[in-house]
């Protein structure tokens, strides 16, 4: 994808117009004042590993049948929430307008803030952290990060395993972030002022291997 589909939009009360919207209720108000300006990225697959299927939308809307699998009944107590998900075949669903919270972070930080729901906007992928993504999940994630950040100004992107290290693992080894920037700027690149977009994301997968690496260089140095 050379340049971004501009083809997403949010309308005024913060719900993607291309979507198929599935309102769940495990979400809330935002605290005031809130600027938005996280993207968090999960996976997700239900029953694990499978594909396809309605459960991922029956947990969000706490509709999931427990008699349907053996895993889902540890599910059962669980209210969460994420605002979008992108099918493998790149189908958008929305679960919860970008205006409100969803509960998607759990106990998470990002430099330095907790409760990252406040302040984000979750995207969950269909897959596994042992499953490659597929292109038509890369087309979708771009151009929805792009409407998001068009609306809400978003300045950074992480991943759910950079804001609850030790406690999750997703979107996993398997999602390849250098293709999501990459694919990502190279749309931004063809920018023209008048379209609003003002400044380029942050990605936490490339400013934690930076302070990784300059943490090792001091290291060495005092070896």
């Amino acid at each position: 994808m050379s340049q971004i589909d501009r083809s997403l939009q949010l309308d005024a009360l913060g719900w993607c117009v291309q979507a198929s919207r599935i309102p769940s209720p495990n979400c809330d108000e935002r605290p005031a004042p809130c600027v938005i300006d996280l993207l968090v990225i999960h996976n997700i697959s239900l029953p694990p590993g499978q594909f396809g299927g309605p459960y991922i939308a029956d947990l969000f809307t706490n509709t999931l049948d427990a008699s349907v699998d053996p895993y889902f009944e540890h599910l059962q107590p669980l209210r969460v929430s994420s605002h979008f998900l992108i099918r493998r075949d790149g189908a958008l669903l929305q679960f919860v307008s970008t205006l409100q919270r969803a509960w998607h972070a759990g106990v998470s930080q990002f430099e330095g803030r907790e409760r990252c729901n406040d302040f984000s906007i979750g995207i969950e992928l269909e897959g596994t952290d042992t499953h490659a993504f597929c292109d038509d999940q890369y087309a979708t994630l771009c151009a929805l990060t792009d409407a998001l950040q068009r609306r809400h100004a978003l300045k950074s992107v992480a991943g759910h395993q950079h804001i609850a290290p030790g406690r999750k693992t997703d979107p996993g080894e398997f999602f390849d972030w250098h293709r999501y920037q990459a694919q990502w700027a190279s749309g931004f690149a063809t920018d023209a002022p008048e379209q609003g977009v003002k400044m380029a994301l942050r990605f936490a997968h490339t400013v934690q291997k930076t302070a990784s690496n300059a943490s090792k260089k001091t290291h060495k140095k005092h070896d």
